[in-house]
Order: C-alpha cells, then structure tokens, then sequence
C-alpha cells in the first residue's frame, strides 16, 4: 500500500493535480489557500488585492517579529475598503475550486488554520472525504485526522474579522483528539508540542503545537503521526516512544509529497 501525504499547499494546484500520481491514496493536511505569499509578494490573497510593496512591508514587519505592528498594518489595509470580506470569499472560493477539481481520487483532506473549513462540502467532489475529529481505514490501518491549529493563550478571536483562520484552543483541540480513540496512522495539521518539531528556523520562533497529540501518541502508540503547519522545521522527524512523527513538508515549495508504505 502507498499513500501520499502532503499539507501547506498554500495555491499550488498544479503540484497538486500530481500529488497523487502512484499512489492508491492522498492524503491533504491543510493549508490549502494562499493568503499571503512570503516567496511573491505579489501572489496571494492580499497581493492580488493590495499588490506586492505593501505585502512586502507586511512581510518585513513579520521578518523582524514586529507581529503587533504587522497585524495593526494589515488591518489598517483591509479598513480602507469596503467591502474587504466579500472580495476575501470571493478569492477563497476561486482558489477552492481549483485545489479541490486537482484532488485524485481517493482523497482523505482535513483542515488547517489558512484555511475556511465551513467552505469546504461546497467544493468536495466524490472523490474526496473531509475528516476532522473522524477516522477511516485505509489499507487495513486507521487513520485518524484532526485539524485546525492552536489558539494562542489568551489570544482573542476577532468577530468581523476578514478573514478567520481556523485556530481551536488547546481544549478543543483535545476533544478533537480524544474523539478518534487508537489509530495507527495519526493526522494533524499542526505537530505534537515536541520543541524539535515546533521550532521554525527561518521565522526563528516556536509554532504552538499540541499537547494533546503528544498525549495521544505517548498513550496509543501509533504507527506513524504526520502534520505540517511548521515550514521550515528545526527537525522533520522525530520519535516519540515507538511512533514516527514527520513533517510531510511546506507543499507549496517542495511540491513533493511525503510517502507512507506498508
């Protein structure tokens, strides 16, 4: 059995369309859309609205961790239009078009925070199943798959916001996890709070990770746990006890999937 697994496709449907070549299954942990293109300042949601200098001083103020007054920025553009939310689902809509028509059969997809999962049964065909706090079996093994990311403690969820990722606090997440019981094959956006695993070395901070998967892998010992979210990680792989964790890889750059065989 040979399943493909890819997350962070961020807008590549062309690598995505052949994601699955070879393989009797594929596997998508999230992040399909593209909302700010850190490579081309001119692609992406916010380039193709406010064009590449100002997604470029956007992401300066990220690239030296001003994260305050990159958001206080970003929401200050999005302030001088009016009708900011409807020209966000409108691009959402489109780019969900295009990744879910260049999905192969059979396909597996959960979610993750760049992405607007209640959009998400519009656009799956019958090819596609979308599982969040849900297993299937594939190939004898279960698989069981969580998505979303972590909320930051104490952090707010803005309504109104244009647009609002998918972040669910560590208690939700939790449920989540709980829900699919023993697997063999864990799936995740986000990785298990392991330091190796969470540390961002290009971005040069620590992704919150879940502690909750980590439990669930110390406690059920599944074969293998997959996840991104991380892109450019300190590690890409990790063992914790008997189970392999990995990073499948930033999807969008690599256009490579990472292969699971059995």
């Amino acid at each position: 059995m040979r399943v493909h697994v890819v997350s962070d496709v961020h807008g590549n449907a062309e690598a995505l369309a052949r994601a699955g070549e070879g393989a009797d299954a594929l596997v998508v942990l999230g992040d399909l859309i593209d909302f700010v293109d850190y490579h081309d300042h001119g692609g992406g949601i916010m380039g193709r609205v406010f064009g590449a200098e100002q997604v470029g001083e956007f992401a300066r103020l990220r690239r030296e961790r001003r994260h305050n007054a990159a958001a206080t920025f970003a929401r200050e553009l999005w302030a001088g239009l009016d009708d900011a939310a409807d020209l966000v689902e409108e691009a959402v809509r489109e780019q969900y078009k295009e990744l879910f028509a260049a999905m192969t059969a059979p396909t597996y997809a959960t979610p993750g925070n760049v992405d607007l999962p209640e959009l998400w049964p519009e656009f799956a065909g019958d090819g596609v199943r979308v599982l969040d706090g849900d297993t299937t079996e594939i190939g004898g093994l279960r698989f069981g798959f969580v998505g979303g990311a972590v909320l930051p403690s104490g952090a707010v969820r803005r309504p109104g916001a244009v647009f609002r990722p998918y972040l669910r606090t560590q208690e939700e997440l939790a449920v989540g996890v709980a829900a699919l019981g023993p697997v063999d094959v864990l799936c995740s956006h986000v990785p298990p709070d392991v330091p190796e695993l969470t540390y961002d070395v290009v971005a040069r901070r620590v992704e919150l990770g879940s502690t909750a998967l980590l439990a669930a892998i110390t406690a059920h010992r599944p074969r293998w746990a997959v996840f991104g979210h991380v892109h450019q990680p300190l590690a890409v792989r990790a063992r914790v006890g008997r189970t392999e964790c990995a990073n499948v890889g930033h999807f969008q750059r690599s256009g490579r999937p990472y292969v699971l065989r059995w």
